[in-house]
């Protein structure tokens, strides 16, 4: 179990710390919902934690295979809905994988990165694109 602390520090911003190692995030509201944008928002961070996640697990994945992944990069974008209710509608993830990686390797690597935790996680509304990318 991990414990966050969470504090309401009015005009929609919010300060949360992480139990273990006291490190904070800040977030506030969107722009198209009340918010200045400042910082990121609540579901910024859950589209964050999907790309974040899927190269935890890869990474997880990559070391027991001896694969080298370190340089990869994630690109994330989240779409919101409104109908019937506010919520994230979609969320594409893409990644860039460094040179090197065999087929098989890569078979593996996409497998895992479909099962990641945070993915796991969300509903079945929520649409998930994932696109990888290797260097001819």
């Amino acid at each position: 179990m991990v414990k966050i602390d969470l504090v309401y520090e009015g005009d929609l911003h919010c300060r949360l710390t992480h139990g273990p190692s006291k490190a904070e995030i800040a977030t506030d509201a969107p722009v198209d919902n009340q918010g200045k944008g400042e910082a990121f928002s609540p579901t910024d961070l859950l589209a964050a934690a999907l790309g974040s996640c899927m190269l935890t697990v890869m990474g997880i994945t990559a070391r027991a295979h001896k694969i080298n992944m370190d340089g990869t990069k994630a690109h994330v974008e989240k779409e919101m809905v409104t109908t019937p209710v506010r919520r994230v509608g979609k969320i594409t993830v893409d990644l860039q994988m460094p040179a090197g990686i065999t087929a098989p390797q890569r078979e593996t690597l996409e497998r895992v990165a479909h099962t990641c935790p945070v993915h796991r996680s969300l509903s079945p509304d929520v649409e998930v694109v994932l696109s990888i990318n290797y260097p001819d």
